[in-house]
């Protein structure tokens, strides 16, 4: 199992790098793409659909898409513009922020039929449009954002491993713990302040204020914790539908919404905060 893990991401992560810095926006769209349609496949699954209904539930989440990247009236050109990306960002933004605590708190389960789609396609578009509107931005930038992801979870388990006694979360995920929590939001926060002297290079042009590196390691341990949250609910969807993975689609790692979980939770804010921060 360890070696297959190691041989998919061997294979997958530079394809995906090469893409994120060798394609144009339209064209890591297009790869982006792929992977969320394989989500909504993942995602029609946990919502206990059919096999017609998971393939249409796909279908739809790549027609709506590629509607968003081709139709004249969408705008795409080196990403979409503000009046289009801001909204669905934002709605995004608002159910990780405002009703994902109260999804957690009461366990709730994916709503039937057409409701459960439209949560789906709340979580996985705005993440996807967040993707591409960083990467028409700077590819750096899209790593930066997603480097705090990958960096609050590993340091997350490895605080955990070493300090975890209080569970965060035992009848959702029984492994993690606050200290875990804890591990990554410092880990995320030295790496934010690290990050404050390129700032000026990737489109911030106000002073660097004290005031304003007080605001962008909150924004950064903001987005950590978003993070936690969107691996909490996927483990939680997972739970309701009896499944330890979302799927098979990577061989050694279960499915694609298992890899990317909190990354949905966290791009679509730090997609709407660079929007506002950055030229």
């Amino acid at each position: 199992m360890l070696l297959t893990r190691i041989l998919t991401a061997l294979a997958l992560v530079p394809l995906v790098i090469a893409a994120l810095f060798g394609l144009p926006p339209r064209g890591w769209a297009l790869v982006a793409l792929g992977f969320v349609g394989a989500a909504a496949w993942e995602w029609a699954a946990l919502a206990r659909w059919t096999s017609l209904g998971r393939i249409a539930y796909a279908a739809a989440t790549a027609g709506l898409a590629l509607a968003l990247l081709f139709a004249p009236m969408a705008g795409f050109a080196a990403g979409w513009p503000a009046a289009i990306a801001a909204p669905l960002l934002a709605a995004a933004t608002l159910f990780w922020v405002a009703l994902m605590p109260f999804w957690l708190r009461g366990r709730w389960q994916l709503p039937p039929g057409p409701a459960a789609a439209l949560v789906g396609w709340l979580v996985l578009l705005p993440a996807w449009v967040a993707l591409v509107q960083l990467q028409a931005r700077s590819p750096w930038v899209v790593l930066a954002a997603m480097a705090i992801v990958w960096l609050a979870d590993t340091a997350a388990y490895f605080a955990g491993r070493a300090f975890g006694r209080r569970k965060l979360a035992p009848m959702i995920s029984p492994g993690k713990s606050w200290e875990g929590v804890y591990g990554g939001v410092i880990a995320v926060a030295v790496y934010a302040a690290a990050l404050l002297p390129l700032a000026r290079d990737h489109g911030y042009v106000a002073a660097l204020t004290p005031a304003f590196a007080a605001g962008w390691i909150a924004i950064a341990i903001a987005l950590a914790l978003l993070s936690v949250g969107g691996d909490l609910f996927e483990s939680l969807l997972k739970r309701h539908a009896g499944v330890k993975d979302s799927g098979r689609t990577l061989p050694g790692h279960g499915g694609v919404l298992d890899r990317i979980d909190a990354l949905l939770a966290a791009m679509p804010p730090a997609a709407l905060a660079a929007m506002v921060l950055l030229q």
